[in-house]
């Protein structure tokens, strides 16, 4: 479904170059959850950005249902991104508007004029994070938790086929943490979207995703299914992750 062929992304800043991805190439199938791992500095935020072409690759080609989307007029990308949603580690809400008008502001951008449709679809959208409660609330009035599940109701809420994580749990305690973990495996299963989340985490890793790719300095140095990093290690950043959650479990 998606392919990431030859990518590279390049920056220039104040005479330095910085090779921020590197000849990177991964095919991740419909249905997939996608883990791309890494340590901070490893290119992993800019990668992702890719997907949806708020990076746009210095060269290579994103991939998509077979369509190139670096070639897309505005107007393609434009369609293409309502059916690609994000979500952000900080949340990225509104602090002027209840978790309802939050959520409807995504519907606004992409074009519904109909309030009794959006209002309906509000309502579906916190009835799937489980925040029927808590729709006339602020942001301000929310516990962390509760915040990433508006901001998940505000990725879904033009039904899109990709859901894109960048660190979205990386901010929660580990309580909160494995509960948004089973709300976006519960959402995959209920709506077959596809996820890539990126993490620095290997327990999230473990906890949702199928497969993985793990990035150094710009460059995939492991890739594969879960099953297969976790018990046949290859790369040393691999090894050192499942020690540091190995030695913390015990």
């Amino acid at each position: 479904m998606i392919e990431l062929k030859d990518i590279n992304k390049i920056y220039e800043s104040n005479g330095n170059t910085v090779h921020a991805c590197k000849n990177i190439n991964l095919k991740i199938e419909k249905n997939d959850i996608y883990g791309i791992m890494g340590l901070s500095g490893a290119g992993k935020s800019t990668l992702l950005r890719t997907i949806n072409l708020l990076e746009s690759p210095t060269s290579g080609k994103v991939i998509v249902d077979g369509k190139d989307i670096t070639n897309f007029t505005e107007k393609s990308l434009r369609e293409y991104r309502k059916k690609t949603g994000m979500i952000f580690q900080h949340f990225n809400l509104l602090e002027s508007r209840t978790v309802r008008g939050n959520i409807a502001f995504a519907l606004e951008v992409a074009g519904w004029k109909d309030k009794n449709a959006i209002k309906n679809r509000v309502n579906e959208l916190l009835n799937l994070v489980e925040l029927e409660d808590k729709g006339d609330f602020y942001p301000v009035q929310l516990s962390g938790g509760q915040k990433q599940r508006v901001g998940i109701a505000r990725a879904l809420a033009n039904s899109p086929n990709i859901l894109l994580s960048d660190e979205a749990t990386s901010a929660l305690d580990p309580k909160t943490t494995k509960s948004i973990l089973e709300l976006l495996k519960n959402i995959q299963k209920k709506l077959g979207l596809t996820i890539i989340l990126i993490t620095h985490q290997m327990e999230v890793i473990r906890a949702i995703c199928n497969k993985a790719a793990i990035l150094e300095k710009g460059e995939v140095i492991e890739e594969g299914s879960v099953e297969e990093i976790f018990t046949n290690p290859k790369s040393h950043i691999a090894k050192e992750f499942l020690s540091h959650l190995t030695h913390e479990e015990e």
